[in-house]
C-alpha cells in the first residue's frame, strides 16, 4: 500500500524544483530533504576538511549536516526548508560561500 494513501493524505499538485540543474518533482509541505530523498538523492554537502558527503543526520534541525544551498542561500537546512515551485537547491561545499 502507498504511504500516502495510510495516513490519508492529500498533499496537492506536484511543484518541480531544480537541483544541482536538474529537474525533480516535489510535493506541497515537502522540506528540501524529503524531496530531495524521494528523487533518490542522499547527499547534497561535502564537508569542509575532507569533502566528505553529508545529507540528514537528525531529520530535526538539530544539526547541520543536511546543509544546503536554496535559491543562492548558503547554510540553509533541508530537513527543515518546505519546497517551493520553482526553487533552485544546490549542493553545498563547504561553508557555501566564496571564502571557503
Amino acid at each position: 500500500m502507498n504511504p500516502l494513501e495510510w495516513a490519508r493524505a492529500r498533499p496537492g499538485e506536484p511543484c518541480t524544483v531544480t537541483f544541482d540543474g536538474r529537474p525533480l518533482p516535489a510535493l506541497p509541505g515537502q522540506t528540501v530533504a524529503a524531496a530531495l530523498w524521494a528523487a533518490g538523492v542522499t547527499a547534497w554537502r561535502s564537508t569542509r576538511g575532507t569533502g566528505r558527503p553529508r545529507g540528514v543526520f537528525c531529520g530535526i534541525g538539530v544539526c547541520f549536516d543536511c546543509l544546503v544551498t536554496v535559491n543562492g542561500r548558503p547554510n540553509q537546512r533541508a530537513c527543515l526548508v518546505p519546497v517551493r515551485p520553482g526553487d533552485v537547491i544546490r549542493t553545498q561545499e563547504g561553508t557555501g560561500r566564496d571564502d571557503d
